[in-house]
C-alpha cells in the first residue's frame, strides 16, 4: 500500500491510497471462494461453483463491489496512521472511486479534517501561584472552625428580636389549599424553620421577616412553577396556599467553645492540642495529594491562554462526548440519578450543559497547547514508546492489542497521549512558582471541579464517627461532619441549606 497526503483548506487533507495488484488479486480470489461456499448454486457442490456461474447468478459487479468495500474499510485506517494524521472528524470518500479490477492496482482517495498545528504566543516557562506546603496555624484554625459549624445548637433570642432573612425560629403553622381544605403535610403545632433554606418559596419567607415572638399572621402565596421541597407534593393540586402562622420563638445559632473537655467528650481526642495535631496531619496528607493536581491545572490553564488560532468545533464536541460518558458512568457507579445530581448541585439541565461545553472547550485548548509545546521542544514518540504503553496497560497480550489498535487506525491517539503527558510534565517542571498565603489560591482549587461531582455523603449523628471525620477533613472540600441529634425539622432545614 502506498499513500500520498495533500493539504487542503480549513485543516482538511486529501489522502490518496494505492493498493498493489497482487493484494487485489488475492482478495478477489478469496471472495469468489467465500461466495461459492456461502451461496447455493444449482448443479455445483458447495464451494465448487466457477467464477462465470457466480457472476451470472449474483451479477458481474458483486465480487468487485465486495472487495472494494473491504479494501477501503481495512486500508484507510492504516493509511491515516501511516501518514501520522490525527483525524477529528469522519472521512469522506470520493464518489467516483470505481471498483477493483483483476491484475490492476486500486487507487482511491478520502478527505478528512485533522487536528491543527497551532502555536503558542510564548514558549517561556509559565508563572503560577501555589499554596504553601505543610499546614499553617491559619489553615488549622479554619478547619476547626468548619468542624464547630457542625456541632451548633439553638437558644431562644430575646422576645423583642425580629425575624431576619436568615433567622431560625420555632413556627406554628396551619395551611389550607384554594378550596379551604387542610394541607396536613404543612400544618404543624411547631416546626423549627430556617429562612433562606429553600424548604418554602421566597414569598413565604418574605411574609415572616419583621415578625416577633408571639405574633400571628395570615397570608396566601402562589404555588411556584419551580417547586421547593415542601411545595413539590402540591403541584397540580392547588394554585394557592393559605397560611396561619405564629412565631413561637426566634432562635440564635450557638457554636460550641473549643475546650479540652468539649474536644474529648464530643470528638474523642485527648485535648485541643491533640485535635490541632491531627487536623494538621490531615491537611498535610491531603496537600500531598491535591497540590500536584492544583499545579497541573494552573500550568495547563496558563499554557492554554497562550494558544493562538481557532479550535476545531469537532474536537470540542469529541471532548464533550467523552466528559458526558465519564460523568454518567460515575453517576451509575454511585447509584445517583441525573435529576438527583442536579437537585443536589442546585443547577438546571441547561446550566449543566453549558458547564460541560465550557469544560470541553478548555480541555481542547489545553490539549492543543500541549501539542504545540511538544512540537516546539521536539518531544518525539518512538515505536518503542508506544509498545511500552501497551505493556503498561496490564493486558494479557499487549502485542495483540497494539495490532488491533493499528488496524483500527488508533495508534495516533496513543502517540498523542504520550507526547501530551511528556509536555505537561515538562511545563510543570519548568514553571515559575510563587508561594501564596493560605486562602489566596482558593480560586485556583476551583479548577479541579468536574461536572461529575461526587454525590454528597449521608450525614450521621454518631459520636464515635466524629474522630474519623475530623481526621479525614479535606482543606478544600465541604465534607459533611456529624451533627448533634436535633429535631427532624432542623435536620431537614439544614439539608436544604446545604443543597442550596
Amino acid at each position: 500500500m502506498e499513500t500520498k497526503v495533500e493539504a487542503l483548506q480549513d485543516n482538511r487533507v486529501k489522502v490518496t491510497v494505492t493498493v498493489d495488484a497482487k493484494d487485489i488479486d488475492a482478495r478477489i480470489k478469496k471472495t469468489y471462494k467465500d461466495f461459492a461456499r456461502k451461496y447455493n448454486f444449482p448443479g455445483f457442490r458447495a464451494g465448487k461453483a466457477p467464477r462465470p456461474i457466480i457472476d451470472n447468478a449474483l451479477g458481474a459487479e458483486a465480487v468487485p463491489a465486495t472487495v472494494t468495500d473491504d479494501v477501503v474499510n481495512e486500508t484507510y485506517p492504516l493509511a491515516i496512521d501511516e501518514c501520522n494524521l490525527y483525524p477529528v472528524s469522519k472521512p469522506t470518500f470520493a464518489e467516483d472511486m470505481g471498483l477493483v479490477a483483476a491484475g490492476k492496482p486500486f487507487e482511491y482517495s478520502l478527505e478528512v479534517e485533522v487536528k491543527p498545528e497551532l502555536e503558542l504566543s510564548s514558549y517561556e516557562p509559565v508563572e503560577i501561584d501555589m499554596p504553601a506546603e505543610g499546614a499553617s496555624d491559619a489553615e488549622v484554625d479554619d478547619q476547626i472552625e468548619q468542624l464547630r459549624e457542625h456541632y451548633y445548637d439553638y437558644e431562644d433570642a430575646a422576645a423583642a428580636t425580629k425575624v431576619k432573612e436568615d433567622s431560625y425560629l420555632d413556627l406554628g403553622m396551619k395551611a389550607t389549599d384554594d378550596a379551604g381544605e387542610d394541607i396536613a403535610s404543612l400544618t404543624t403545632p411547631t416546626r423549627l424553620y430556617g429562612l433562606g433554606t429553600g424548604l418554602f418559596p421566597a414569598a413565604f419567607d418574605a411574609e415572616l421577616v419583621g415578625m416577633k415572638k408571639g405574633q400571628k399572621k395570615e397570608f396566601s402565596i402562589d404555588v411556584p412553577a419551580e417547586p421547593t421541597v415542601m411545595t413539590q407534593p402540591l403541584m397540580g393540586k392547588t394554585s394557592k396556599i393559605n397560611f396561619e402562622v405564629e412565631v413561637q420563638a426566634v432562635k440564635n445559632k450557638v457554636l460550641p467553645e473549643v475546650t479540652d473537655e468539649w474536644v474529648k467528650d464530643t470528638l474523642g481526642f485527648e485535648n485541643v492540642a491533640d485535635l490541632r495535631t491531627r487536623v494538621a496531619d490531615s491537611i498535610l496528607e491531603q496537600k500531598e495529594e491535591v497540590l500536584p493536581r492544583i499545579k497541573e491545572n494552573q500550568c495547563l490553564s496558563k499554557l492554554a491562554a497562550r494558544l493562538q488560532g481557532e479550535v476545531p468545533e469537532a474536537m470540542c464536541e469529541e471532548a464533550e462526548t467523552s466528559l458526558l460518558q465519564d460523568f454518567f458512568q460515575q453517576l451509575q457507579r454511585q447509584g445517583v440519578s441525573f435529576d438527583a445530581y442536579l437537585k443536589q448541585q442546585g443547577i438546571t439541565p441547561d446550566r449543566f450543559k453549558e458547564d460541560v461545553k465550557a469544560q470541553a472547550a478548555d480541555m481542547t485548548k489545553q490539549d492543543l497547547a500541549l501539542d504545540a509545546w511538544a512540537r516546539h521542544y521536539s518531544m518525539e514518540v518512538t515505536d518503542e514508546d508506544v509498545a511500552e504503553e501497551f505493556v503498561k496497560s496490564g493486558v494479557e497480550d499487549p502485542k495483540k492489542l497494539q495490532e488491533e489498535w493499528r488496524k483500527n487506525g488508533q495508534l495516533h491517539m496513543v502517540k498523542n497521549g504520550i507526547a501530551r503527558t511528556r509536555a505537561a510534565e515538562d511545563v510543570m517542571e519548568k514553571a515559575v512558582v510563587t508561594i501564596v498565603e493560605p486562602g489566596a489560591a482558593a480560586d485556583d482549587k476551583k479548577d479541579e471541579k468536574k461536572p461529575a461531582k461526587k454525590a454528597a455523603a449521608k450525614k450521621t449523628a454518631k459520636k464515635d464517627e466524629a474522630k474519623d471525620e475530623a481526621t479525614e477533613k479535606k482543606p478544600a472540600a465541604k465534607k459533611a461532619a456529624p451533627k448533634k441529634a436535633k429535631k427532624d425539622e432542623a435536620a431537614d432545614a439544614e439539608k436544604a441549606a446545604d443543597a442550596e
